[in-house]
């Protein structure tokens, strides 16, 4: 570059000093250079200022936390049931012998039973259970889970059906766990209705009341103003909140109902519904102690059989859960005589045979039933 003679020239340089001036580029997307204040002054109105690093990474550490956050609430969703199921106490109810043939479904029976077992002094007091001894059922349910695409069963079998007992004549069906268990009892509901059972459930009178108050109540309406001294309650028609203690008496009282077992029967398929509704509200299920102590105390009151997996548990939920929201059935097995006399002279009920192996051989066959079959709901019951 040429130089103007008259300027002075500075002892060993040849060419003078040129200093660029220019602004240098930014990199590509500007990421990860912070603009200099000459910059923001020359951007001039209007030119957006890029994001500043530190905003960058409180960004990435939140959504860090987050993260981290759902992946130790999925695992404690997961975990809880997990940690409870290892606390349930194991029975055996498999039969010897030969057993109906395993069909397509899921078949269950679902127990409850009215030992005084385990329950205190108080507890005995506060429930009105008494102080009988020996084991006996409130409760005998079969529980249809479909593979065919048919809604979810459950059929109450009254607990004094009278039916043949393998080995013991004929009684009322809650004497075959009273003589022999769980499994006495599993062999006679096959034996009876043809179908193989999958799996064995049983919850006893002190963990039922625990889990109803674990959930805060179980809301139901009652059919009719209900005064039971034998079952502890004295409760008003219409809908109401109940806690363990009046939900407990609700379902197991019979002398006041004019229905009978019958009765007695569909409040118990009520109150599950209902129960399993209010453990699936978000009052439950998102509230961390909650879901714990609702786990914890259905743990406590169960018992299922040695060859009944939680995915088993699980499925009874989800069948309960259906029926509550009508997306389910809830039946009766079908009978023809509520006050039957036994050749001993006690009083039980009779089957309808017809209407009955009917029904059972729908549930064998996993037909896919969306309606009640003749004869599976009592007038009267229904919304019991």
């Amino acid at each position: 570059m040429p130089t103007d003679p008259s300027t002075p020239r500075r002892p060993g340089h040849d060419d003078a000093y040129v200093v660029d001036t220019r602004r240098r580029p930014k990199r590509a997307g500007g990421v990860g250079v912070a603009p200099s204040r000459a910059d923001e002054r020359d951007a001039g109105p209007g030119t957006p200022t890029p994001e500043p690093r530190y905003r960058w990474r409180r960004g990435r550490i939140t959504l860090v936390v987050l993260l981290v956050l759902l992946l130790a609430w999925i695992g404690f969703m997961v975990w809880v049931p997990m940690q409870a199921w290892g606390a349930v106490n194991k029975v055996d109810n498999i039969p010897d012998g030969e057993r109906p043939t395993d069909t397509s479904g899921y078949n269950y029976l679902l127990v409850g039973s009215d030992s005084r077992e385990g329950l205190t002094k108080e507890q005995r007091k506060k429930y009105a259970t008494g102080n009988a001894a020996g084991n006996r059922t409130d409760t005998i349910m079969l529980v249809h889970v479909s593979e065919s695409g048919g809604k979810p069963v459950m059929v109450s079998l009254p607990r004094d059906s009278y039916v043949p007992i393998p080995g013991h004549g004929s009684n009322k069906i809650n004497a075959a766990y009273s003589i022999g268990g769980p499994k006495l009892l599993t062999d006679t509901v096959e034996q009876v209705t043809g179908i193989h059972v999958d799996g064995y459930i049983e919850i006893g009178l002190g963990g039922f009341a625990a889990v109803v108050d674990s959930v805060g109540g179980v809301d139901l309406c009652v059919p009719r103003n209900m005064k039971d001294k034998k079952a502890g309650i004295d409760l008003q028609k219409g809908c109401q909140t109940l806690d363990g203690g009046n939900a407990l008496g609700y379902v197991r009282s019979r002398y006041e109902d004019p229905l009978g077992d019958i009765g007695r029967a569909a409040r118990q398929r009520q109150f599950l519904g209902a129960l399993m509704k209010k453990a699936a509200t978000p009052s439950t299920v998102l509230i961390p102690w909650r879901y714990k102590s609702f786990a914890d105390a259905s743990a406590a009151g169960l018992a299922v059989g040695q060859e009944t997996g939680i995915m088993d548990a699980v499925r009874v939920l989800q069948a309960m859960r259906a029926v509550s929201n009508d997306e389910g059935l809830s039946l009766s097995v079908p009978t023809s005589d509520l006050a039957y006399r036994t050749s001993a002279g006690a009083l039980a009920v009779k089957w309808d045979t017809e209407r009955a192996k009917a029904l059972f051989k729908a549930l064998k066959d996993d037909e896919p039933l969306t309606e009640p079959p003749a004869g599976t709901t009592v007038e009267g019951a229904k919304n019991s």
